[in-house]
């Protein structure tokens, strides 16, 4: 037995012809040998680089090392012929005593094998949302319920808007109108608009729709509040969850802004993905969250026609919202949605 890749046996033969070890790596036809079988394993009489790219020659028992250390083999310079890699290789290679080339050829594919850790305690926010978070899904049975939505129109009334008002004042984004088309939507589906009082055991209905906007900030997830939303107009409703989203990313939002909501609106902009299930803002029964919106080929009055598609992922109580009254009420939501003009109608 024998290892692979390992000289079986050596011919002394006439001087002045090719070594056969290069010789028979480099063509099926046998070769003379040239010299010594001392000749042979010199170190120096061996071309040790790999072309680049070219697989790194090993045997079975070096590559199955190589795998159990987490080593990528063209990273290991091999001291054999043509740069096969000797056991010799890999293990000083793993002991830290050789560094991976660097010549031209083979600096692209090489790599190190990252060895650090870091650990992070947690604590503050993160340790609040992370305790709130495990006891939602822990203690509430979560629906969901994903509907599509079609705002071409939306989103031409919002860019009508945005021009008409100028560069001065910003920009609508989709938050404010899909806050104001909840609020009237919610009239019809007070349930939904409830917080449950755990410990007395009541489900308490608010008539006033306080709308939390999720926030990403430096110190994790938050969830200032905008209150009365029923009562804003759109210019009102988009200044107003502007300034608790910038007073929550700057840590300036109060006590009193960052609670007292009703139902949450979660949204990641353009990093929205296609379906999302979020998790309800306990105490409150649901929450909704937006989607990107993309143009999409779809069939419109008959015919294939390019629209503006965006999906709304809810989240309901299970234990207070039925299925049904959930899917009813995001359907009323898209119709708002998808003719916007109705939303501000009386």
């Amino acid at each position: 037995m024998v290892p692979v890749g390992s000289e079986l046996i050596v011919f002394e033969t006439e001087a002045g012809v090719a070594p056969a070890s290069d010789a028979l790596a480099e063509s099926a036809t046998p070769a003379p040998v040239a010299e010594s079988a001392a000749a042979v394993t010199r170190p120096e009489q061996h071309p040790v680089a790999r072309p680049a790219g070219e697989k790194a020659l090993a045997s079975p028992a070096i590559r199955r090392r190589a795998r159990e250390a987490g080593v990528d083999l063209a990273t290991v310079p091999g001291s054999g012929v043509k740069g096969r890699i000797s056991r010799a290789d890999i293990e000083a290679f793993l002991d830290g005593n050789v560094q991976p080339p660097t010549s031209k050829s083979s600096a692209t594919t090489a790599r190190q094998p990252a060895t650090g850790i870091e650990e992070i305690k947690v604590i503050g926010v993160r340790r609040v949302i992370a305790k709130r978070m495990a006891e939602t899904m822990r203690n509430i049975p979560h629906f969901s319920y994903v509907e599509e939505v079609d705002v071409t129109e939306l989103e031409a009334l919002r860019k009508h808007l945005n021009a008409r008002e100028g560069k001065d004042k910003p920009g609508l984004t989709y938050l404010p109108f899909l806050a104001l088309a909840l609020a009237r939507v919610l009239k019809n589906f007070p349930q939904c608009n409830a917080l449950y009082d755990e410990e007395r055991g009541v489900i308490i209905r608010h008539q006033a729709v306080h709308v939390g906007v999720a926030t990403q900030t430096p110190d994790g997830l938050k969830v200032p509040v905008v209150r009365h939303m029923e009562a804003l107009s759109l210019w009102q409703a988009a200044d107003e969850i502007r300034r608790v989203s910038e007073a929550a990313r700057d840590g300036k939002a109060s006590k009193a802004e960052l609670g007292g909501s009703t139902i949450t609106i979660t949204s990641l902009g353009r990093l929205g993905g296609i379906a999302s299930t979020p998790i309800i803002n306990a105490p409150e029964l649901g929450i909704i969250g937006v989607n990107k919106a993309v143009e999409r080929p779809v069939v419109f009055n008959g015919a294939i026609s390019i629209r503006r598609i965006m999906n709304l992922s809810t989240s309901f109580d299970h234990r207070f919202v039925d299925g049904y009254d959930a899917a009813a009420m995001v359907q009323a939501l898209k119709e708002f949605l998808e003719h916007p003009a109705t939303i501000f109608l009386d």
